[in-house]
């Protein structure tokens, strides 16, 4: 399924193996999110660079964890993926995206408009009968020199 608001947006279901993350957790107002992320991240990066080996590609991935009411908080993992489990030291601990099927978006372009692929992914649960099992991730590519280049995956739970 194709979606056009604005942009092009598909949306396509696929099955996806559990991500291991080192990452902090927050709980935050929905509005809270885009001036939550960055400290936690910054947190999440320094005990990255002092534990040799737990990084090597890994991107970061923000995990959503769906408040059951509408506008309550919502508990954030904000992380970056890594290559085992491992003890948790201050706030970062070790935890992994859900494993099963899920709905997913490609976002191409700067971070404010990533709504239009979560728009398209609720869209097309609710034209496909499929409902969110409570969990959603941001997976985030490279960063690029134009905002406009930028790609941003976007994954929701099915139940």
């Amino acid at each position: 399924m194709v979606y056009d608001r604005g942009m092009r947006v598909s949306v396509n279901v696929q099955t996806v193996h559990p991500r291991k993350l080192a990452a902090v957790r927050c709980e935050v107002a929905p509005s809270a999110v885009s001036s939550a992320w960055g400290p936690a991240l910054g947190k999440v990066w320094e005990f990255i660079r002092s534990h040799q080996g737990l990084r090597t590609d890994g991107h970061n991935i923000f995990l959503y964890h769906h408040p059951t009411k509408p506008g309550a908080p919502i508990l954030c993992d904000f992380g970056v993926e890594v290559t085992r489990t491992f003890e948790t030291e201050g706030e970062v601990y070790a935890t992994e995206t859900p494993g099963g099927e899920v709905a997913v978006a490609v976002h191409r372009g700067p971070y404010n408009r990533m709504n239009e692929a979560h728009d398209a992914i609720g869209k097309w649960m609710a034209e496909n009968r499929r409902v969110s099992a409570g969990h959603s991730w941001e997976i985030y590519g490279d960063p690029t020199p134009d905002p406009a280049d930028t790609e941003t995956t976007v994954v929701y739970l099915l139940r």
